[in-house]
């Protein structure tokens, strides 16, 4: 395990490379890209990338024929599949963007890269180790292809400042990260709810597609429109916001797997039939870094934001959405001054800097090894919450235990 200090000091190399890149972008050959489900994020991500120059959408795949509209409201040019393997299947598509249910990331993500396309994949990189392990396999079979995991905050400004104040000088020996996620949401209208459209069908929806490798069920409009509530295909909010919280910190500070989850909490809100829990807390111990990550999370009351502490023997950083700070502690540097991070990003760093790598053959700033760190502590937390008890993870045999 590198020194902090010399690892830190790569990564504000790293980072100030991938920067001084970005202006070349207009320069480079035009890419064709492709896209592997185009709801409200895959729609979101598209409209990213073909907002820079040399990028062009020319084929979009979806089990849903509505979001086949939808892609060619987008991209009118683009052809469109309700099996994502014909999309793969076009060799002039040099990248594709993965923004699937969580349980189908790796099937798509293997498949794509088999096919020999560069990937940008959505955030949480695999819904479980089996299949983290299958993409890593694919990943690495795949010399010269670019992967871009969808952890967009490490291509925040923020994560440049970040890594300015995490000097040893100023922060001493860090041995907590206190994270939290609330949100709140008007009576009657449960967070992540969205409506079951008169077309969902199962004439207009390839069900057996969207169920992939989940159990077999009959069709159900509710659990394709609202996966996102059902342990089957997804992981919660902590496959929906941890991962984010986890990224900037596992990258700036080159965390490792925990050794220990424990995850608490339960649906104590909504009542609608989702089995993923509206509360929860999650405590992750890092051995090896000598460093507890706890994360706390609510659905009923947006008091406590979004916001993350870093704490230090000698200094802490305090981060939300908007800023930064970097704050002293006194009993250890009486002298020390306050710092704010002032560095800014375009709302579309992340994917200005997946084609940027892809052009350089540089590393992306989320790459494949962090991703792979980050699914595996938030599945050790799922597994956690489902066995109601703390789980470690074996290192030589790579497994939850």
């Amino acid at each position: 395990m590198q020194s902090r200090r010399v690892f830190i000091g790569k990564v504000a190399t790293g980072l100030a490379g991938t920067l001084a890149t970005s202006s070349v972008l207009g320069a480079n050959e035009r890419i064709r890209l492709g896209i592997i489900g185009i709801g409200d994020r895959g729609s979101e991500i598209l409209r990213q990338a073909l907002a820079l120059p040399n990028v062009e959408c020319v084929g979009a795949a979806d089990v849903f024929t509505y979001r086949l509209e939808q892609a060619k409201a987008i991209a009118p040019d683009a052809k469109t599949y309700l099996d994502y393997r014909h999309l793969l299947d076009d060799k002039s598509i040099d990248a594709v963007l993965i923004a699937t249910p969580q349980h189908l990331h790796a099937q798509c993500f293997v498949a794509a890269l088999d096919a020999g396309k560069h990937v940008y994949q959505e955030k949480t990189m695999a819904f479980n180790v089996d299949h983290a392990k299958r993409m890593r396999a694919a990943y690495q079979r795949a010399t010269g292809r670019t992967v871009q995991i969808g952890h967009q905050w490490t291509s925040l400004g923020q994560f440049t400042d970040a890594v300015s104040f995490l000097k040893p000088e100023l922060m001493g020996k860090i041995t907590m990260i206190q994270a939290r996620m609330y949100r709140n949401t008007p009576h009657g209208k449960p967070q992540w709810t969205r409506p079951i459209r008169p077309d969902m069908t199962p004439e207009n929806i390839i069900w057996k597609s969207f169920l992939g490798e989940a159990p077999d069920r009959p069709f159900e409009a509710n659990r394709y429109i609202n996966w996102r509530f059902f342990w089957d295909y997804s992981g919660g909010n902590v496959y929906e916001n941890m991962c984010h919280q986890l990224s900037f910190w596992y990258k700036a500070l080159n965390l490792s797997i925990p050794s220990k989850v424990t995850m608490t909490g339960g649906l104590y809100l909504w009542k609608d039939g989702r089995e993923v829990p509206d509360t929860m807390n999650v405590s992750m111990e890092h051995a090896k870094e000598e460093m507890l990550f706890t994360w706390d999370s609510g659905f009923g009351n947006e008091r406590l934001s979004v916001t993350e502490e870093v704490l230090g023997t000698d200094g802490t950083i305090s981060k939300t959405p908007q800023n930064i700070r970097y704050m002293p502690e006194k009993k250890n540097r009486p002298d020390g001054s306050e710092m704010a991070g002032m560095t800014r990003s375009d709302p579309k760093a992340h994917m200005i800097n997946f084609f940027d790598s892809m052009r350089a053959g540089t590393t992306p700033n989320c790459p494949f090894d962090l991703g792979f760190r980050i699914a595996i502590a938030c599945r050790m937390a799922v597994n956690s919450y489902l066995q109601q008890r703390t789980v470690q993870w074996d290192a030589v045999a790579e497994k939850i235990v």
